[in-house]
């Protein structure tokens, strides 16, 4: 069984205010508890702040975590420093995300977590963090297979499929340049095959996109596509635009809705909602 949960929705920045009460603030960060298994997470936006509170208030520490960083733009990783296991000498963070071009992935991480931009360097957090370059292919993670894709967005940016040993998959395409024909490419429907749950892009509107079209991000109508194509059972519209209110949020996912039909189930990612897959 895999058992989700959102404590990061948002793509760009993280918002707040009493428009977004319902839906959440935070940028991305989804947990992914596969059995029994060491925590899988997708992406580490500022979610990752309150993933880490909950995690230190189990009295689990010290642990071991895998984070699945699909890119390194701001809203995916400004979490990192705040996620609070890391402040346990013996917790091990296994960062994985792309291949980077003109420098690592680790690089990449210190430049950012380092003065001026951050008051510490990331030699001065006490856990054990190590990083893996990775594009393509498949790893083990526990009982967990990991299998990694290119997706098409602003950069280098990863998309993942986790699927459990015995049942039970998810698939994360959280930043999703849609195409300017809308269609959808052959190697995502085949990534997202009869996936039990896609979270997927669906920042923008029509209209949107139309002045957005290479900001790297997809429609609701386009996710919904995507789910049909690939036999999805369960499509969560995620990467909220941050001007997009709860309303906003609702009547985009009941359209999306009414587009898939009794085909597919369409939900909005909240903070703090649950999913199972797999039972």
């Amino acid at each position: 069984m895999i058992e989700l949960t959102f404590y990061g929705v948002r793509g760009s920045t993280p918002c707040s205010g009493p428009g977004t009460l319902q839906t959440g603030g935070n940028t991305s960060c989804v947990s992914v508890a596969v059995d029994d298994d060491d925590l899988i997470v997708f992406d580490l936006g500022t979610g990752a702040r309150y993933l880490g509170a909950d995690l230190c208030s189990t009295e689990i520490l010290p642990m071991k975590c895998t984070a699945l960083v699909s890119h390194l733009h701001w809203d995916h990783v400004q979490g990192i420093p705040f996620f609070g296991p890391l402040l346990h000498p013996e917790t091990e963070l296994h960062v994985v995300g792309p291949k980077q071009t003109d420098f690592t992935l680790e690089e990449a991480i210190h430049r950012f977590i380092s003065p001026p931009l951050f008051p510490v360097e990331m030699a001065e957090i006490p856990a054990k963090m190590t990083f893996h370059e990775a594009s393509r292919g498949t790893m083990t993670i526990g009982s967990a297979t990991v299998s990694i894709a290119p997706l098409l967005h602003v950069g280098a940016t990863n998309c993942y499929r986790v699927d459990g040993p015995s049942s039970g998959s998810v698939a994360y395409l959280s930043d999703h340049q849609e195409p300017a024909d809308g269609s959808v490419p052959a190697d995502i429907a085949e990534f997202c095959a009869d996936v039990d749950v896609l979270i997927h892009d669906a920042q923008y509107d029509a209209a949107e996109l139309l002045m957005r079209s290479d900001w790297g991000h997809s429609t609701a109508e386009f996710a919904v596509n995507v789910a049909l194509a690939s036999n999805a059972k369960r499509l969560v519209l995620f990467h909220h635009d941050p001007s997009h209110n709860d309303d906003w949020v609702a009547d985009a996912t009941a359209k999306a809705q009414a587009q898939a039909g009794n085909r597919l189930e369409v939900i909005a990612a909240v903070e703090g909602m649950t999913l199972t897959s797999g039972i």
